[in-house]
């Protein structure tokens, strides 16, 4: 496959990760996550000021997209940024939309 040649498994992918992130909890989750490097459940809620119940959705679409991983840590799991590239486009889209 040359570099003008189109994956589309890669594609496919790049557009859930895009989809997943394209809501303002999510990008907020991310954002901590930049700074903080990796919380938990109830750390994430409490700073979100928002149920439980709906950080455990947002952390598992993120990380079902590929976008987060968690490590159990006792009775805690932990969630971090699996990678920047996320980081960077949405500093990207902050920056195209100014």
């Amino acid at each position: 496959m040359n570099k003008t040649e189109i994956d589309i498994k890669k594609l496919e992918d790049a557009a859930g990760r895009l989809r997943a992130i394209a809501h303002p909890m999510r990008i907020a989750i991310i954002s901590m996550l930049e700074i903080h490097i990796k919380l938990n459940v109830t750390e994430i809620y409490l700073k979100l000021n928002i149920e439980q119940a709906a950080a455990s959705h947002h952390l598992n679409i993120l990380k079902n997209k590929g976008v987060l991983s968690s490590k159990r840590e006792g009775k805690q799991t932990y969630y971090f940024l699996k990678n920047d590239a996320i980081v960077n486009i949405i500093d990207c889209i902050n920056k195209c939309s100014g």
